[in-house]
């Protein structure tokens, strides 16, 4: 609806509520908004383009002239290249969305660039029902409650505290550039998490089967691979390309990230130029990383080698796995091949760590390795480590007050001495 919005119009009812939210735009000044709500709180809003606004007050605070005249200013403000509320009192503040629209997602996108999507996703996800209210409402308060619903709704602890983290995030930024005082998320209690959660990796029989079942899949898809090419001969046409080692990219993917730890996305943005078979090395890439650092790996006789075998398979090239997509369509059907059960991709980095720790390397040796911040990351992996802790349990026998003899003036026994009373 189009209207002239003033004190004469308040009182009409066109402006009155109803059973719907509905607004009615300025005709003097585009972009001048009143908004009235079912619950009868009528508010002005200053509208830029089709998703952004701005709250410029309420009916009963602010006059519809007044209110015109901050929405005037905002509008010049971003004709001019200035922020929309720059020189404005007496508005709400800029809103939660406004504030990731225009300083987060730009700040996000160019400082972590790997993550920036997913972390935006979630955050609309999560919190987009508060982006229209200013950066003031999120109070600790409120996030306590949201915490409690999240719980109550069954939900792990790690995750709420994975999610409040991705809103800190966001008001840590409004705290460096002074649009909050204070982040309100660090005064929130966290849930209580287990911080040496139990750890899934193969056992031997199970990373048998695995090597099993990958050793016949390659030998299938070569057989197919060959008994195509003796059609394609027989008919004239071109052959396809020998498979003399693999039959694609999962096993030589597997048996890399078995040997290596890498990450699932450390893998597959792997590239020729980080790998110097000669020296036995294997570059990650910082700006691939999850810690954004750079790390250097070296190869084992097993990840040389199926290295040496993928490259003289799949050729010359940028990236070591050409892939579209990931591995997971062919991953899933190994691990039901092999019977093989709650075991993700990722949990073949913590193979790689349980067997590292198994053997005795000190855990801030695979800390380097996985590319950890801190050492406290690898303390899953502790009780793996051999002998240590029964080591220094034992060392109690050696002067346990049970292996003492006890003796008593009276009758050299304890139980005598029991049974005397």
């Amino acid at each position: 609806m189009h209207a002239l919005i003033s004190v004469k119009l308040l009182t009409d009812l066109k402006a009155q509520p109803r059973s719907r939210p509905f607004e009615i735009y300025d005709t003097r000044l585009s972009g001048f908004t009143l908004r009235v709500q079912p619950s009868g709180v009528r508010s002005y809003y200053a509208r830029v383009g089709r998703n952004r606004r701005f709250a410029l007050g309420k009916v009963d605070v602010v006059a519809p002239d007044e209110a015109r005249a901050k929405c005037h200013q905002i509008l010049g403000n971003i004709a001019h290249g200035r922020h929309p509320l720059d020189g404005i009192s007496g508005v709400a503040g800029i809103t939660l969305g406004q504030f990731i629209d225009d300083i987060y997602t730009p700040w996000v996108r160019a400082n972590r660039p790997r993550t920036a999507g997913n972390t935006l996703d979630k955050i609309r996800l999560l919190f987009g029902s508060w982006f229209a209210e200013p950066l003031s409402a999120i109070t600790v308060e409120r996030l306590e409650l949201w915490k409690s619903r999240r719980l109550n709704k069954g939900l792990k602890g790690t995750t709420v505290t994975r999610d409040l983290y991705a809103l800190s995030s966001v008001l840590t930024r409004a705290v460096r550039v002074g649009r909050l005082t204070a982040n309100p998320v660090k005064k929130v209690e966290k849930p209580r998490i287990d911080r040496c959660p139990k750890v899934r990796f193969l056992d031997s029989d199970e990373e048998l089967r695995l090597r099993r079942v990958l050793h016949e899949r390659d030998q299938a898809i070569r057989a197919t691979r060959a008994a195509m090419n003796l059609r394609r001969s027989r008919r004239g046409e071109d052959l396809l390309s020998a498979l003399p080692h693999f039959g694609d990219h999962l096993t030589p993917a597997v048996l890399l990230s078995m040997n290596t730890g890498l990450r699932l996305g450390e893998t597959r943005k792997l590239r020729w130029s980080s790998i110097d078979l000669a020296r036995r090395w294997l570059t990650v890439d910082g700006g691939h990383a999850k810690s954004r650092q750079t790390r250097h790996v070296p190869l084992n006789q097993e990840a040389c080698r199926v290295l040496t075998q993928w490259r003289e398979q799949s050729g010359p090239g940028p990236q070591v796995f050409e892939i579209a997509t990931s591995f997971k369509t062919a991953w899933g059907r190994a691990l039901a091949q092999a019977g093989i059960s709650r075991f993700r991709w990722h949990d073949l980095r913590h193979h790689f760590a349980s067997r590292l720790v198994q053997t005795g390397v000190p855990l801030n040796t695979v800390r380097d390795l996985l590319g950890h911040a801190s050492v406290a990351m690898s303390l899953r992996y502790a009780h793996l480590a051999p002998d240590q802790r029964c080591e220094a349990v034992a060392k109690l026998d050696e002067k346990s007050v049970f292996a003492l003899t006890v003796r008593l003036p009276w009758n050299g026994t304890l139980g005598a001495a029991s049974a005397s009373h």
